[in-house]
């Protein structure tokens, strides 16, 4: 083996000969005449990623040194790569197979990576254990590395629980994507379908209103509606079917929305059924308000802090998805950060460990990236403090719903220049939302092509993207946003009874902020809960203000809780 180089050295810290951690060990090198290493110390790289100490031989490695190193090093794994004719690639694949015999019978590892059609010769040979033709994401060569051998078969080869999955894909995220079909038939080939081609982690079912809000009522249910946003699954066995058909390829786990009645009874259903991955509630949305349930506000708020509780007790993580729904419905960005705040502290409150802090970005559609990442970046800044042994928040973001445009081209940049943004925070989990949204909802086709437009961005960003967090005005968005949402917030914990010890989850206090308007948002006017008179635009910046409505000119937080309580007083008074 010739010495390491400055080059080598740099993709910190391959070892030299001789050198050892106790850890495994694997070798790699390119093979014979052939001088290509790119893809070699790609795959150390993730070896390392994955607690490996890894040895470069370097380019054109003769049969003999190559397996002396093996022999030196105390190898557990052998990488071998070749990248010329797959004629001369094959003879000397064969007389290395022959030579190393002996030390794949003493239980060394070997693996091949190569063009497709050197690799396709590779894997005709039937000597090593994986063959790399290049078109793996990175994330399943880590996950090889990790210990998921080919061939693996089972759910005790890929983690069944978010948190352990998060842990074990790092530093990648998880994908998610939300997947329903208006048939069980078509969802449960779909399920299938994207398991097999392992093409995400999470695999969220959408499943009709019926499902949601009369899974236990079907005298209510309408045949007419019936598939109507979703898979209809009507009984426990239609929720292990769709289980079972995720039981192959790499066990993506499975989760679904908590439902918009009966809340308890569904959560039990899901845990049982699909051993649902994690809980996602609303705090102030699915209900009268919006319209999607049967409660009223501070009726479906107590219930579902109830949900929290019963998922905070069994440790299972839950995400309380409240601030696009404010986002979405043109709220300003500083109602956004504060509905973040409460989500936060409601689940701490109720028992949570693990809190997964949805963040859909492009919410409402018309903000600049710029202003988009602030707004993120105060959402996380104001409920760090929430944080400690006992709570733990998981970055979860999202590319926002209403952000992409019908046309197909336009639609797949939107998805992939969202993503690579949202890795700016790092993200745990990314929630993939397919190109075709605009115009249909994803088919299994979709699913996989849009994990796959992800999963490129991801790795880009991964391999050294700038730091877009640091830029002066993102950071200055951040900082004011977080001042101002600590006005709301005071303004709500000022309508509480003097009694309270805490209004930041009492329901009564919690609807109140919606009722007087503290929280609110341009599209609710008209209906039964919030007044609906904030008013919102987009400015300069691209961030998303509240606006005098007489006036069209910004208003500051302080002045906008001022005049709504100065109206309160004078509706009292009168």
């Amino acid at each position: 083996m010739r010495e390491a180089t400055d080059f080598e050295g740099r993709w910190g810290g391959m070892s030299v000969a001789g050198q050892s951690s106790g850890r495994k060990t694997v070798v790699a090198g390119a093979l014979g005449e052939c001088v290509h290493v790119a893809g070699v110390v790609g795959f150390l790289r993730l070896a390392e990623q994955a607690g490996w100490r890894t040895v470069f031989l370097g380019p054109a490695v003769s049969v003999e040194d190559f397996l002396q190193a093996v022999r030196r090093e105390g190898a557990d794994l052998a990488g071998v790569s070749y990248r010329l004719t797959p004629e001369t690639g094959e003879r000397l694949l064969g007389e290395f197979a022959e030579a190393a015999d002996e030390l794949r019978a003493a239980g060394v590892r070997f693996a091949f990576g190569g063009t497709p059609p050197v690799a396709e010769r590779a894997r005709a040979m039937g000597f090593f254990e994986r063959v790399f033709d290049g078109s793996e994401p990175s994330d399943a060569v880590l996950a090889y590395l990790k210990g998921v051998r080919a061939g693996a078969r089972g759910e005790g080869d890929y983690p069944q629980t978010a948190i352990e999955r998060i842990r074990w894909k790092s530093p990648y995220p998880i994908f998610r994507h939300h997947f329903g079909l208006p048939t069980m038939e078509a969802t449960l080939e779909g399920i299938a379908e994207i398991a097999q081609a392992r093409a995400l982690d999470v695999i969220s079912l959408g499943v009709d209103q019926d499902a949601q809000e009369n899974f236990f009522h079907p005298e209510r249910q309408s045949p007419r509606a019936r598939g109507a946003g979703g898979v209809p699954v009507r009984s426990p066995q239609d929720y292990r079917a769709l289980y079972q058909a995720s039981r192959r390829g790499n066990y993506p786990l499975l989760r679904t929305y908590s439902g918009t009645n009966d809340f308890l009874r569904l959560a039990q259903v899901f845990v049982e059924t699909i051993n649902n991955a994690w809980c996602a509630i609303p705090l102030f949305w699915f209900n009268e308000m919006d319209g999607r349930g049967p409660w009223d506000l501070e009726g479906s708020i107590r219930e579902h802090q109830k949900v929290m509780a019963w998922y905070g007790e069994r440790d299972i993580p839950v995400e309380v998805n409240d601030p696009h729904h404010w986002g979405m419905r043109d709220a300003p960005d500083v109602i956004f950060v504060v509905s973040a705040f409460l989500a936060a502290y409601n689940a701490r409150a109720f028992g949570v460990r693990d809190y997964i802090a949805q963040m859909m970005f492009n919410s409402p559609a018309g903000v600049s990236d710029a202003m988009d990442l602030a707004k993120m970046l105060a959402c996380l800044r104001i409920t760090e403090p929430l944080q400690g042994p006992d709570f733990r928040i998981w970055r979860q973001t999202r590319t926002g719903l209403l952000s992409y445009p019908l046309h197909p081209a336009e639609a797949r940049g939107q998805l992939a220049a969202s993503v690579y943004l949202q890795m700016a925070l790092r993200p745990h989990i990314v929630h993939v939302v397919s190109h075709s949204e605009a115009h249909h909802a994803a088919t299994a086709d979709d699913v996989i092509e849009a994990c796959g437009l992800a999963r490129r961005a991801v790795e880009n960003a991964l391999r050294g993207g700038p730091d877009m967090t640091a830029d002066p005005v993102v950071q200055e968005r951040a900082e004011e946003l977080v001042a101002e949402a600590h006005v709301t917030l005071q303004a709500i914990a000022d309508l509480a009874a003097p009694h309270l010890d805490d209004p930041y989850v009492d329901p009564a206090t919690l609807a109140m902020a919606v009722t007087r308007g503290i929280l609110d948002a341009p599209h609710l006017r008209g209906g039964r809960w919030a007044p609906g008179h904030i008013a919102s635009r987009v400015d300069s910046r691209g961030a998303c203000i509240a606006i005098d409505p007489e006036t069209d000119r910004p208003i500051a937080e302080k002045t906008r809780i001022a005049r709504i309580l100065r109206g309160a007083k004078s509706l009292t008074s009168t």
